[in-house]
């Protein structure tokens, strides 16, 4: 039976911290303040914006939410994302991505200013993230990997991990922030050959790639760490990760659940960034 490495315990201490920073920013008259882009109304965006708000009112950061319609033209959204952008009170903004297909993200990602960036959407702070420059701003999902690992002290340095999944979201990242930490990083994906031999290599095993339960015991390696990134939603309306948990567990030392893992680390991390940016942004 493996250990559950629960993600409450993790938020609930970096709330902790987070708290007693905004007390010394109020002293200031200073307010940390995130707004949210959202197109439409997808159930997974609704469900992590609740998340989001929840946790920004438990550490004192103020929160607006812009919903916008999802037929919005590219020249609309770029207009409201510049006003955004140049509201002085607004410390961070986070766009829920994947944004509609008409709307082109390699050029809407430019235009987002970095210093407001709290999740990792500029190609500025993605450069940063690979120069290692801590002011820069990490995607909060990976970070929240990163979070969970070291609160239950796993050791990452000279330790294999395997992350599979590439996006620019959770992958990559991911894989930078190991590195970081000194593991010896292999990212694959569903192109890879043998993929769950690939895999079996892992003492730690972060599952990012996209697809429901798509892990199986055979891609874990006796007593490794799986950390489930994944979100989704089955035709019960059931949340449930990229890991198929029930055959895992068996195998894996310490694993995460679905939910109440690596997602509810994620909103304490960017309540966390927008009160770096705050402080950044006032010079402090």
């Amino acid at each position: 039976m493996s250990t559950l490495l629960k993600g409450k315990a993790v938020a609930d201490n970096i709330s902790e911290d987070l708290i007693k920073e905004v007390e010394i920013l109020k002293e200031k008259e200073i307010t940390p303040k995130l707004a949210i882009i959202r197109v439409g109304a997808r159930p997974d965006d609704l469900a992590y914006e609740r998340g989001a708000l929840n946790r920004c009112a438990k550490v004192g950061v103020e929160t607006e939410v812009k919903e916008l319609p999802e037929d919005i033209t590219q020249e609309d959204f770029i207009k409201e994302l510049r006003k955004i952008n140049n509201d002085t009170n607004i410390h961070g903004i986070l766009v829920f991505r994947p944004l509609p297909k008409h709307l082109n993200e390699e050029v809407i990602k430019y235009e987002i200013v970095p210093e407001k960036d709290v999740d990792c959407f500029s190609p500025i702070n993605a450069a940063k993230l690979l120069e290692g420059d801590d002011t820069g701003f990490p995607p909060c999902t990976p970070m929240a990997v990163i979070e969970i690992l070291k609160h239950y002290q796993v050791p990452m340095e000279g330790k294999k991990a395997v992350v599979l999944g590439r996006s620019m979201v959770v992958g990559k990242p991911a894989a930078l922030l190991l590195l970081k930490e000194n593991a010896t990083v292999t990212i694959c994906h569903s192109r890879t050959r043998e993929l769950s031999k690939v895999t079996q290599e892992g003492d730690i095993l972060v599952a990012a790639i996209g697809k429901g339960k798509f892990v199986k015991e055979d891609f874990v390696k006796e007593g490794a760490v799986v950390i489930d990134v994944g979100i989704n939603v089955d035709e019960e309306g059931n949340l449930h990760g990229d890991v198929d948990f029930d055959q895992c567990e068996k195998k894996a030392s310490m694993i995460t659940p679905v939910p109440g893992g690596v997602g509810s680390v994620t909103t304490s991390i960017l309540a966390k960034h927008v009160i770096k940016a705050c402080k950044l942004q006032n010079n402090l």
